[in-house]
């Protein structure tokens, strides 16, 4: 991997340069997010932007619950069938890469939503139910700031890192 180069200006002497100096290159290549930058609690969204992603994440939840309820869901099981999809975790027993893998299924908008036109449009409401259970914890989570995993750490998300 090539270094990242950085410019630098220098005023003295009344004129103004620009030098380019290489910096210091990311040490892990693997810790990589999709930007190229492996995530840390400052790269998480900030100012106007995090409280639009939260309002976003709490219409979801919000939306996934009202659906669930208005598919006759059984308000009982909401608060244990919300916690399911954590269940996906368990992939991390064999290592951060498949951990990864198996919760981003799990806790993915594009398959909570496919899951739920399956079940509403397919007639069959345990899977739409299952769908709309899906999309409350997906804006549950992002609402909390929890996102997607990256391969490298179970702390390490699409939002940021976890826990400092």
């Amino acid at each position: 991997m090539k270094p990242i180069v950085s410019a630098t200006t220098s005023t003295s002497g009344g004129g103004s340069t620009k030098r380019l100096r290489p910096t210091e290159p990311n040490p892990t290549p693997t810790s990589m997010s999709l930007t190229g930058v492996t995530p840390t609690p400052d790269d998480r969204p900030v100012g106007m932007t995090g409280v639009i992603l939260r309002v976003e994440a709490i219409v979801l939840f919000v939306a996934g619950v009202l659906l669930y309820l208005q598919l006759n869901g059984h308000p009982l099981w909401l608060l244990p069938l919300l916690l399911a999809p954590d269940l996906s975790m368990i992939g991390y027993v064999r290592g951060p890469r498949l951990g990864a893998v198996t919760y981003n299924l799990a806790h993915n908008l594009a398959t909570a939503l496919v899951v739920l036109a399956i079940g509403w449009f397919g007639a069959i409401a345990p899977l739409a139910l299952a769908g709309a259970i899906l999309v409350a914890h997906v804006g549950m989570d992002r609402s909390l700031g929890y996102g997607l995993k990256l391969p490298t750490d179970f702390r390490d998300t699409h939002l940021g890192r976890i826990g400092r």
